[in-house]
């Protein structure tokens, strides 16, 4: 093994021919040298576990070139969604409006996001959006931070450090990446109370845990499960009743929070305004989820409260930046108008008659009945995501495609392809569910589907 690994090139020599001028002129020598020695260690491990092709001069060149350019497309970039899971946590979650995507864009640069164009003297950034809050929500205050879970932990901290916050045993949730109800709550340093147990919990449990420790009341909406069967809760309103009974604040934590009362539609969600006019006094839920926004958590309630969140320490570390906060209140805005939530592409595509998924799903299969495949459209069902709405399946419409290359194969070379296209995969056949696909997207994603199968031919 000694032989081959003499006849890798040495470092400098590579880097001072004038082979390797041009990458030179267009990467740092540092970063070149980075990747050269990279995939010099490389090529020793397979030597070492006995390969023997050594690679040449250019080779290597050109497995350096591969690696910076990847290097330099890091980052998230787009794809096409054909998973049918609208908030679709691994892509990104909500989609933004254009309304949102260009109020973003031009808040990059410049911006008065904390000036007062009036007086030319310092402003609020919060005032951009906590008009629009409250308005929507009918709370008296808002504040808007960077996730949700950044909600809760501000909210708990400010309104009851060192004291017991009482929640039910059933709402200690874990949410996403490990975030757990129960850790939250001790780095905001409250301590836990749990009362009831996993699938009842009345009013009297409450009522016994409060004591002259206790700082605060706190309620989860399960978002991302369902306690079925033989099951009790307490309501909203009567812990409210508790909470102004033994002058304690409510904090209700709505996990991914809507504006829109989706019963019409067969989606039983809570609203924000419904947990508003109960009485809770702070109300957290999340931007990017079925809100629609840029990611961000809200808090909205009495101002009282949500005073003592805008002063606590940890404010300054949880806030939003001049893009979030532009996206977010582009978003809200299309809330005001008349209808305007329908051109929240997340609701959007949730409330979207299932003849206009068909009818995409019929244009892709037929932008594919040239290709060596076998296409069709077929009715399917799939979850709305991003721990929301659990127990609801949307009825959708996908097209099937099978090849002769293996399904799973296939859909990792989607992946692959210029414009990423994430599908599913449903035994052998892959799935392309045209809920989540747009129609400017579906000459995109046909292309895809052709370049991979070009591709494997002249491979």
């Amino acid at each position: 093994m000694q032989a081959y690994l003499s006849k890798l090139p040495q470092v400098g020599s590579l880097l001072d021919s004038a082979e390797w001028a041009g990458l030179m002129q267009r990467y740092t020598r540092t970063q070149v040298k980075a990747a050269l020695e990279g995939e010099l260690d490389r090529a020793r491990r397979a030597i070492l576990a006995g390969d023997t092709a050594v690679p040449t001069a250019a080779e290597l060149r050109r497995r350096v070139e591969l690696r910076l350019a990847q290097l330099t497309q890091a980052g998230p970039g787009r794809v096409i969604n054909a998973t049918g899971v609208i908030i679709h946590t691994n892509l990104g979650r909500s989609p933004l409006a254009p309304e949102a995507v260009e109020a973003a864009a031009a808040a990059a640069g410049y911006c008065n996001l904390e000036m007062d164009m009036d007086s030319g003297e310092r402003g609020s950034r919060h005032a951009h959006v906590e008009e629009l809050l409250c308005r929507l929500t009918g709370a008296e205050a808002a504040l808007a931070v960077n996730n949700n879970a950044a909600a809760v932990l501000l909210a708990l901290a400010a309104v009851a450090r060192g004291k017991e916050g009482i929640i039910s045993r059933g709402q200690l949730v874990e949410i996403g990446g490990s975030f757990r109800v129960p850790e939250v709550m001790e780095q905001s340093g409250v301590r836990l109370v749990e009362v009831g147990t996993t699938n009842k919990t009345y009013l009297d449990d409450y009522r016994r845990a409060i004591t002259a420790e206790t700082g605060v009341l706190m309620r989860v909406h399960p978002s991302n499960y369902r306690v079925v069967g033989f099951q009790h809760e307490v309501t909203l309103a009567e812990l409210v009743a508790l909470g102004r009974e033994y002058n304690l604040p409510v904090l209700d934590d709505l996990g991914s929070g809507t504006l829109v009362d989706l019963r019409p539609y067969g989606i039983d969600e809570p609203t924000v305004q419904e947990s508003v006019e109960a009485g809770a006094d702070l109300v957290c839920f999340s931007g990017d989820k079925m809100l629609g926004g840029p990611q961000c958590g809200i808090v909205v309630g009495a101002k009282k409260w949500i005073d003592r969140l805008r002063k606590h320490p940890l404010a300054r570390a949880l806030r939003c930046d001049k893009v979030t906060l532009a996206a977010l209140s582009a978003t809200l805005a299309l809330y005001v108008e008349n209808g305007g939530w329908k051109k929240v592409p997340v609701l959007a595509m949730l409330t979207e008659p299932l003849e206009a998924v068909e009818a995409r799903a019929r244009e892709l299969a037929g932008a594919l009945a040239a290709l060596p495949l076998k296409v069709e459209v077929v009715a399917e069902t799939s979850p709305v995501g991003g721990g929301a709405l659990p127990l609801h399946q949307l009825e959708t419409r996908a097209v099937k495609i099978t090849s002769a290359r293996p399904a799973r194969e296939l859909a990792a070379a989607l992946r692959r392809a210029r414009v990423p296209v994430v599908a599913r995969v449903r035994d052998e056949p892959v799935l392309l569910d045209l809920r989540t696909v747009g129609a400017a997207e579906i000459p995109m994603a046909a292309a895809a589907v052709a370049a991979v199968l070009e591709g494997e031919q002249n491979g």
